[in-house]
């Protein structure tokens, strides 16, 4: 819509001695990339911007895609950062360990504003198009679960849904297999003296956690001396900071899907907003949530 003040106002702009064309001089711009690698470049967004690829014409197709893909970058990231600080624990190096949680918790904030901004799809909008994903869901996000079973979420039967792709099968089974940010925290514990049960420590790691008395009792230890046990302090509490914002995340989706297709079974065979609402009662700490009661 035309808005004649914004068209005076760019006009004045124009006319202005020092107006937005001399804000330019004196600057060392450069124009030529022929030769150079531009912002476009370094991105490759002509590959990324190509991406999204709307199987109808339904107007809000597109935010449904960019919604999707964008989480997969920011999940990406969360990957990156979290497998970076399981070494870091690994090698009893929190501080850095630290500011790599602090950059995941961020992370997680925009990813649960972006069901908000989902949410300004209607029912009416959805169902224009849904029938398009046949069965593709958030379910079959290898890099959410992946995320999940980095923090310590293990389920190998969620493992099942890539075995259709070799390769990505074989990136989720090794992340499954392998000691999460938990176990390595866990196992940190024991190196500092710290009665964790060895079993806690070896063995399958694909297992689903099972809460033990004895790893609450170790965590009751750090947070009755926080002077003395403080980067282990702070370890938990960074862990439970990014459980916490999971849990929100998870809220954030069970209500936007509510909002929008109410209690129809998801796309990819879920029962859709019951199965997420199980969700939500899963823990990746268990030890660290029980503490808070004994404190």
């Amino acid at each position: 819509m035309f808005n004649p003040y914004l068209a005076q106002t760019m006009e004045n702009e124009r006319s202005r001695p020092g107006g937005a064309e001399s804000r330019l001089s004196g600057e060392n711009i450069q124009w030529d990339f022929r030769t150079r690698m531009s912002y476009g470049d370094y991105l490759k967004l002509k590959d990324l911007l190509a991406c999204q690829q709307p199987l109808t014409q339904e107007h809000d197709e597109l935010l449904f895609i960019i919604i999707h893909q964008a989480s997969e970058l920011w999940i990406s990231l969360c990957l990156h950062e979290i497998e970076a600080a399981i070494r870091q624990v690994r090698k009893d190096e929190l501080g850095p360990a630290f500011k790599m949680l602090a950059r995941v918790a961020r992370i997680q904030a925009s990813l649960i504003q972006s069901w908000d901004i989902l949410s300004t799809m209607t029912p009416f909008d959805y169902a224009r198009f849904r029938e398009k994903l046949g069965q593709s869901s958030g379910f079959q996000s290898y890099q959410y679960r992946m995320l999940e079973f980095m923090l310590g979420n293990k389920n190998a039967e969620a493992a099942r849904v890539f075995e259709s792709d070799p390769e990505v099968h074989a990136r989720v089974l090794a992340v499954l297999n392998a000691p999460s940010l938990y176990d390595e925290s866990l196992a940190l514990l024991s190196r500092r003296g710290f009665a964790i049960p060895r079993e806690k420590l070896e063995g399958d790691f694909s297992r689903t956690y099972i809460a033990d008395a004895r790893v609450t009792e170790a965590w009751r230890v750090v947070y009755a001396d926080v002077t003395k046990h403080w980067d282990l302090y702070e370890l938990a509490e960074k862990l439970v900071d990014v459980e916490y914002r999971f849990h929100l995340w998870r809220f954030s989706h069970m209500k936007t899907v509510e909002r929008i297709i109410g209690h129809a079974p998801g796309t990819g065979g879920t029962s859709g907003v019951s199965y997420l609402a199980r969700a939500l009662d899963l823990t990746f700490y268990p030890e660290l949530w029980k503490v808070r009661t004994e404190i």
